[in-house]
């Protein structure tokens, strides 16, 4: 089902929730809605499931104009990130409630319910915890229940809301990998808020970034990470280290440190760099002096994670490198090393991207 939306926007009181916005899904597409806290992302996702109304615009689902139907009507599934399970009925009752809700005309009969319930319990590996109550599972399990539970309607939408907010980081990264297979067998429409930039990009085909209720981006979570449209989306992304000094003549200058920076115009600025964008050594190159020195080591990972200082930066600078470097630079905390940026990004004062980021040979 796919899901169009049209100059939807939304105040509260005096506070502007979403500036007008457009968002057109295709069928079958998993969305991720980024942002931080009061981006507007959340008010977005209530407002397409009907939890919400939007002060103007038009929502739809496939040809159906949804905007003024009921909440009841619109055929979504929604996942809350608390989970939602009523406390006092057991796995099954609670996956089969919405089917035993229903009109007594719409209403399946109780062999039916029992059979798409069991078929939904199979799906998400909980058909031998089906006669246990929420409160004898995990946080993940209970998830999952509910996932189960908003996909008993057979909705033309789903919609989760943080869903994996209240689980911890291991639960969350299994969770992660079984909704989107899930997702690819069922091939339904899916649109999910988060915060975290790793689970957006894990999960989603594309990925909508969202900032003062307005969207900064809408793209793939390669072309994202590679091709930012702004500065606010290059730093939400990830973590970023700054370099700031005066150029003249090609040549960055920044205390006693100094990079050639090629063609770029005399006067103050400000490289940012991604921590694998950095290549330490043992000693300076031809056109780069930038000597730093390791203050902390994280070796947890494919990557050894490193923390760098030097008197000519405004605050520390974070650098990955491979085990097999870290071992051949013998690096130890203490150690006095260069760093030579491998790609830089800059962005104007208006926060749009150049064009493409720098590469140094």
């Amino acid at each position: 089902m796919s899901i169009r939306i049209e100059q939807v926007a939304k105040t509260f009181g005096r506070t502007q929730a979403l500036a007008p916005i457009d968002l057109n899904i295709a069928d079958g597409e998993l969305i991720g809605l980024l942002g931080p806290s009061g981006s507007g992302k959340t008010t977005l996702l209530r407002i397409m499931a009907g939890l919400e109304q939007a002060d103007g615009g038009r929502i739809h689902f496939g040809e159906r104009d949804v905007t003024q139907l009921h909440v009841r009507d619109r055929r979504i599934g929604f996942v809350f990130q608390h989970y939602a399970l009523f406390r006092h009925m057991t796995v099954f009752e609670n996956v089969a409630f919405g089917l035993r809700a229903m009109p007594r005309r719409e209403r399946p009969s109780n062999a039916d319910i029992r059979s798409r319930v069991t078929q939904l319990l199979e799906m998400v590996r909980l058909n031998e915890f089906a006669e246990r109550f929420p409160a004898q599972l995990s946080g993940g399990q209970q998830q999952r229940v509910a996932l189960a539970r908003a996909l008993a309607l057979k909705p033309d939408v789903l919609l989760l809301d943080e869903p994996f907010g209240a689980l911890d980081a291991k639960v969350r990264q299994e969770l992660r990998r079984w909704l989107r297979h899930l997702h690819d067998e069922l091939n339904f429409t899916s649109v999910f808020v988060t915060h975290d930039q790793e689970e957006a990009l894990e999960l989603s085909d594309r990925v909508v970034v969202m900032s003062n209720g307005r969207i900064e981006q809408i793209a793939t979570p390669d072309e994202l990470y590679r091709q930012p449209a702004n500065r606010f989306v290059f730093e939400f992304l990830g973590d970023v280290n700054r370099l700031e000094g005066d150029v003249r003549d090609g040549v960055l200058t920044c205390g006693d440190a100094h990079l050639d920076v090629g063609d770029l115009a005399d006067g103050g600025q400000e490289l940012l760099l991604r921590p694998h964008e950095i290549s330490l050594a043992g000693e300076p190159s031809a056109h780069t002096h930038l000597p730093v020195t390791v203050t902390a080591i994280v070796p947890v990972g494919a990557e050894v994670r490193l923390e760098l200082e030097a008197d000519w930066l405004v605050e520390p600078w974070l650098a990955t490198i491979s085990h097999a470097d870290f071992e051949r630079l013998d690096v130890q905390r203490g150690k006095r090393l260069f760093a030579t940026p491998t790609h830089w990004h800059r962005f104007n004062a208006q926060t749009v991207a150049e064009p493409a980021a720098v590469a140094m040979s």
